[in-house]
């Protein structure tokens, strides 16, 4: 692991442009460590031009904004990936413009697609990997509260605020580190977890119409129809994945929302290793939280069943 910190450094160094690349949909580790890995290589390397590409979730405007760049600015380019498992799930193609790629990420090495790949499946999350990469170096006295508190929100993020089975000692003491910079990490909390006002009537539904059988699987099918009676966006819906969480006796949780082109299924563990079906079904991610696309809902009982023969 010291080894390739070093390596990736190395690249670093050569390179007068940075583009920094993470995946679609992005959520709060996505964000953590991709903003937070720029704006520390802005403080170390404050002549070189560092950018941050990829569409933003509206839900998540409050951590950072990011760089419309052209496709020229690519050219003799660094690009470095954040906590995408997969090239298909990166955000912006234009990733595989630039000279060189590298990948820095937690998830399972299915896909290898960088010219260097930093992956540690033991970390809570890549915005914990780029605050390693940073104490690696003896960088902390370099960054700000700004860094700090992007990174610290995609550990929270990923760790479920450390509630999650991936919180380590390691993850807990790479965040005590982050919380010594004077930003105020209760209000990142709350901003996390709020939702609208106009969400919460689809939340009810939510909890009215999950589908629990008696060996712990439970099924949570958002239609169209739904949408559209909540005025509700898909990426909205999708907040709501944890909303049964603390459901006695629940293990597994599959919670499906119909995108129009297709139905984007979250799944949920209790300690019980679910990425390997969706693997099968040609999606990915995490033992204990994973996510697949499936083309109809036919499919989707199928995924369903094979999750529910987990049990």
């Amino acid at each position: 692991m010291e080894a390739i910190k070093n390596e990736i450094m190395n690249e670093i160094e050569k390179y007068e442009t940075v583009i920094i690349h993470r995946h679609v949909r992005p959520d709060p580790d996505a964000y953590g460590s991709q903003l937070g890995l720029k704006g520390y290589l802005q403080a170390k390397f404050p002549t070189k031009q560092i950018y941050a590409v990829g569409e933003s979730e509206p839900s998540l405007d409050f951590i950072g904004t990011f760089d419309d760049i052209n496709d020229s600015t690519y050219e003799g380019a660094l690009v470095i990936v954040c906590d995408t498992a997969n090239s298909p799930r990166i955000s912006d193609s234009r990733f595989s413009l630039g000279e060189k790629l590298i990948k820095i990420d937690h998830h399972p090495a299915i896909d290898q697609y960088g010219d260097i790949n930093f992956v540690n499946v033991q970390a809570s999350s890549t915005s914990e990997i780029i605050t390693d990469f940073i104490i690696h170096f003896n960088d902390l006295t370099i960054i700000d509260e700004t860094v700090a508190r992007l990174l610290y929100i995609g550990i929270v993020g990923d760790t479920g605020r450390f509630l999650f089975n991936n919180t380590t000692p390691h993850t807990l003491e790479i965040a005590s580190e982050l919380l010594k910079f004077p930003f105020n990490h209760n209000d990142e909390l709350n901003q996390l977890a709020e939702k609208e006002p106009s969400l919460l009537p689809f939340q009810g539904y939510v909890l009215q119409n999950f589908q629990l059988n008696d060996k712990g699987f439970c099924k949570v099918i958002i239609t169209s129809d739904v949408l559209e009676t909540f005025d509700i966006a898909p990426n909205e819906a999708s907040l709501f994945v944890n909303t049964i969480a603390d459901i006695k006796g629940l293990k597994i949780w599959l919670f499906a929302v119909d995108e129009g082109e297709e139905i984007r299924c979250r799944i949920r563990s209790k300690g019980i290793v679910i990425n390997d079906v969706a693997s099968d079904f040609g999606g990915g991610g995490h033992p204990n939280a994973s996510g697949v696309s499936v083309d109809s809902w036919e499919t989707f009982e199928h995924l369903a069943n094979a999750l529910n023969k987990k049990l």
